[in-house]
């Protein structure tokens, strides 16, 4: 298949699911099986994804196809030269695997929901959303540039707001969506201001073209300081949606939307989008900027892990563990082990949204019912989804045989060869110590929910399978949870052809002059670790020696974590209410998410109210007492005018037309029209002015 007719179809798949979004959201209430056109087109973006990458990886392995074009042309504008903003679309090798990953979750996502929200009054509009989702989603795949990713990014913002809250009239849900709204804000504004760096010095938002610059020694205002904080100041848009400390309180509180959405959004698809773009700006990343990532993570990846031990929420414990296998992604980038922190992305965005599904199907048959403390035996009721979740389970626990085992493997080479090389050896110590954590939290969780007798007798006799429209999805899921899929070696990643043939670690464009000694300065003697280091040989020799210790050391810890869930849960020779009284303040610290939504509520929260009413008061006191002072002033000193003009001016006027009056009367007594009269008072007039002037 011939390149544009490749990038043909990759625009189809893009545009499928917003024609669905369209037509569904437009005419879903008249036609009640409408919402089977949304499913009819994902389940053909789905197969032209496979198409597309199945010729792209077999006829273009090495090579990446691009198409653009000028979207606006301002020609030559001031301070900046020829301004073009193009538009474009880019596959290549992981762009190609992320539309499979997608669409395929995107459309077991769409069955499922057929069944788990089968009732909901607003259905149609429920299918609706997943399309403008999967629309959004599919854009940041597909993008070559800057500012069509950052388009998308908020597209995926706004619909994921609709669907967590898309049971509004529940306040928690309304709430959550809100939540997830405004958290996202905060690192989105990192992301933008990042982007601006880039476009102010580079004059284009192209990824190749910024790229090109970087390598020929064009740097963001000839300053390394700039390069790293655009890198750290990007990789804020991850911290956001890929839910990274300390910005990952969204999505626990997320779970409040319909379990399927779960599945798609916070386990495969949104929370993916993090990973994926520090994938595409990974080779311009410095060593302080990969270093602020690897710490990012590990943090992010202990404290969800910690928290997931005590919780007693189905969905909470996998949102937790989603957090915590996202952080292990972005720290895997960190330390510069690229490859399998994508691989592990696509691992398990099928195990973590079986799992979320298998959780939907535990829930649709407990009647809504999410506490595990009120389930237990339910793996005679619910055989199926028993089996696949237990698939799931022992992917993510690193179990041999398994996809999460060859990714997590490859993960954890990565953190030993860091620590290794650097000397740092928080990064691979924290690492190791949550994976025997998410063994133990996850065999907890299908202990007590699938093992043992039924704590709510009342729902489990209610209980029951479910539907083919929901267990084909799972069985579908933990299938490509097996090794096989990515790697005929069972032990060695490195053997399979998705590693192996199909994922390289991009070379980095970062100039020569970057490669100072990381963190030289530091008391621990560090050695040099950067984008370059991990093409060099010395990191190939390392990766390679510390392979096998680092998978043996996984088995046991991981092995460990599941012997002290059976110890606990299980077979009952460790009591884990005792334990947790006797480690009271832990359990509560972990219980409570680490108090850290207490602290957002008492700083960030309670500040910006607090805020507010000072601001309210403000106004109300001082500026509005301002304005109604001068208005006050402005009345009191028109009272004062009316006063004077009244009784001075025209108090003046009136008198004076009073005096005139009062002459006039005076004198009119006087013009009585008689000659007589005039002729005596004439002689009268001149006897007086004789006797006035007489000189004598």
């Amino acid at each position: 298949m011939s390149e544009v007719s490749l990038l043909s179809l990759s625009l189809i798949i893009l545009f499928l699911p917003l024609i669905g979004f369209a037509v569904v959201i437009h005419f879903g209430k008249r036609f009640s099986k409408l919402y089977l056109f949304e499913v009819a087109i994902m389940g053909i973006a789905l197969l032209l994804s496979i198409i597309i990458g199945y010729f792209k990886l077999t006829d273009f392995p090495i090579k990446d196809l691009v198409y653009s074009f000028n979207w606006i042309d301002f020609g030559n504008v001031p301070l900046i030269g020829e301004f073009k903003i193009e538009l474009g679309i880019q596959i290549d090798n992981i762009s190609t695997i992320m539309l499979f990953v997608v669409t395929l979750i995107s459309f077991l996502v769409h069955i499922f929901s057929i069944a788990y929200m089968h009732g909901d009054k607003r259905f149609s509009r429920y299918f609706a959303y997943l399309g403008i989702f999967t629309f959004s989603m599919l854009g940041i795949v597909l993008t070559h540039n800057l500012l069509m990713m950052y388009i998308f990014w908020e597209l995926v913002g706004l619909s994921s707001y609709l669907l967590i809250g898309f049971w509004y009239e529940k306040k928690s849900a309304s709430d959550a969506g809100k939540k997830a709204f405004l958290v996202n804000r905060v690192g989105d504004i990192g992301m933008f201001i990042g982007i601006l760096i880039l476009f102010t010095h580079y004059k284009t938002f192209t990824f190749d073209t910024i790229y090109t610059q970087m390598a020929a020694g064009n740097i963001p205002f000839d300053s390394f300081s700039w390069l790293t904080a655009a890198g750290i100041l990007i990789f804020m848009g991850a911290v956001g949606k890929s839910a990274q400390f300390p910005l990952h309180v969204w999505l626990p509180d997320a779970m409040e939307g319909p379990t399927p959405v779960s599945a798609l959004i916070h386990a495969a698809t949104m929370v993916a989008a993090g990973v994926y773009l520090i994938s595409r700006i990974f080779v311009m990343l410095t060593a302080d900027a990969m270093l602020f990532i690897a710490v990012v993570g590990a943090i992010t990846s202990f404290v969800a892990a910690t928290i997931a031990l005590t919780q007693n929420d189905i969905k909470k414990v996998l949102a937790y563990s989603t957090v915590s296998q996202l952080g292990y992604m972005v720290m895997s980038l960190g330390v510069g082990a690229y490859v399998f922190a994508f691989f592990h992305l696509v691992t398990h965005a099928f195990f973590k949204a079986g799992l979320f599904l298998g959780s939907g199907s535990v829930i649709h048959a407990m009647h809504h019912e999410q506490d595990i403390r009120e389930m237990g035996g339910l793996r005679k009721k619910l055989p199926i989804t028993y089996s696949a979740f237990l698939i799931y389970t022992l992917a993510i626990s690193g179990v041999p045989l398994f996809s999460g085992f060859l990714s997590k493997d490859g993960i954890l080479a990565g953190t030993l060869v860091f620590g290794n090389l650097t000397g740092h050896w928080l990064i691979p110590i924290l690492s190791f110590t949550v994976a025997l954590l998410t063994a133990f939290y996850m065999f907890r969780l299908v202990i007590i929910t699938f093992h043992g007798e039924p704590r709510n007798k009342e729902k489990y006799d209610h209980a029951h399978e479910s539907p083919l429209a929901m267990t084909v999805p799972l069985i579908v899921l933990a299938v490509l949870s097996v090794f096989i899929w990515y790697t005929p070696n069972p032990i060695n990643p490195d053997a399979g052809w998705f590693s192996a043939k199909w994922l390289q670690t991009p070379a980095s464009v970062v100039p020569q002059e970057t490669r100072f000694d990381f963190m030289q300065n530091d008391f621990s003697g560090a050695k040099y670790y950067s984008n370059e280091m991990i093409h060099s040989e010395t990191y190939m020799h390392e990766l390679h020696t510390l392979h096998y210790p680092a998978m043996i050391l996984s088995i046991l810890l991981g092995g460990l974590g599941i012997l002290i869930a059976y110890l606990m849960y299980q077979w009952k020779k460790i009591n884990p209410d005792k334990l947790a009284e006797r480690f009271k303040p832990l359990y509560n610290f972990s219980l409570n998410k680490w108090y850290i939504d207490e602290l957002y509520h008492y700083t960030f929260i309670s500040g910006t109210i607090a805020l507010s009413k000072i601001l309210s008061w403000f106004d109300s006191n001082i500026i509005d007492g301002a304005v109604n002072g001068t208005a006050y002033i402005t009345r009191v000193f028109a009272n004062v005018s009316n006063l004077f003009d009244k009784y001075i001016v025209d108090g003046l006027v009136n008198f004076t037309a009073f005096i005139s009056g009062f002459i006039g009367m005076s004198f009119r007594r006087f013009q009585s029209g008689k000659v007589q009269a005039y002729l005596v008072l004439v002689v009268f007039s001149v006897l007086i002015l004789l006797l006035v002037f007489n000189p004598f």
